[in-house]
């Protein structure tokens, strides 16, 4: 971010709080060159400080904003399919040295490093695609997410778009995340390195996170720490027509620090029971 030069934000926040200086070529030509640094990766929604604080650019969120009202809607055709749609799709993925099968669809201002699959899942406008990461099958990282470097994102796991409010968080899964089979993450939940999100577990910003691996249960929300092992949980609440049980999240464990990723993650899997 460093190396982005600062008249850029200045002109995208002009923009956004005064939308008609969208008409002016310096705004049009701004909210262009940011879409394409996001999608060359030289650009990202947040980063990650040196001290581990997350930071989120509301600028660069604004000129998405900004892109979808500056596009108009295009027809596109793929061979017999037809596409409709305001945002094109990434380009030259091979020169990029990335692999995403037939049925999966990358958009443009998406950044996918090096290493990365997309099998017929979806990736989004804003969102960063860490090297070595599978979106599996009917996967979806939303727009803005921000998904590390050998993740694992099971069969239909969803993982949510944050656009709005510019400033808001969106979801970030720092590397070696592990995410079970219709997991949904959504709403600028943080899941820490190497964590392991068992299938079905739902996380939002209200979810109740569970440490129950202690003599006494300890609860949080809006993060997942490092290494934990998470399953859904149910814990019973009480309302005027009676008690029901509400959903929230446990964490059972942590991965072993002693093991590469690769065993730690079977270990979790086989000493837990965690269902993926």
């Amino acid at each position: 971010m460093s190396s982005i030069d600062p008249s850029l934000r200045a002109v995208i926040e002009a923009t956004y709080d005064d939308r008609s200086r969208m008409a002016l070529p310096e705004s049009r030509a701004a909210i262009e060159k940011t879409i394409a640094l996001l999608d060359c990766g030289e650009l990202r929604v947040a980063e990650r400080r040196p001290e581990g604080e997350w930071v989120t650019h509301a600028w660069v969120k604004q000129a998405i904003l900004l892109y979808f009202a500056l596009r108009g809607m295009e027809k596109v055709s793929l061979g017999p399919y037809e596409l409709h749609d305001k945002i094109p799709l990434k380009k030259d993925l091979d020169a990029a040295g990335v692999r995403v099968v037939p049925g999966g669809v990358v958009r443009y201002g998406s950044f996918l490093e090096k290493g990365a699959i997309v099998m017929p899942g979806f990736v989004n406008i804003g969102a960063y695609v860490g090297s070595g990461t599978m979106v599996d099958t009917w996967a979806t990282v939303g727009s803005c997410a921000q998904v590390g470097r050998d993740c694992h994102l099971a069969g239909g796991v969803g993982i949510g778009g944050v656009l709005e409010p510019p400033g808001a968080r969106p979801v970030i899964l720092e590397d070696g995340v592990f995410v079970g089979s219709r997991a949904v993450i959504v709403e600028g939940l943080l899941v820490e390195r190497e964590a392991v999100i068992g299938a079905g577990v739902v996380l939002t910003a209200s979810t109740a996170v569970l440490d129950v691996s202690g003599p006494s249960v300890v609860e949080s929300k809006g993060r997942i720490p490092a290494r934990s092992v998470v399953i859904p949980g149910v814990r019973q609440k009480k309302f005027p027509a009676g008690e029901f049980g509400i959903p929230c999240a446990l964490i059972i464990g942590k991965r072993s620090e002693a093991t590469d990723r690769k065993v730690s993650l079977n270990e979790a899997l086989r000493d837990f029971s965690v269902p993926v």
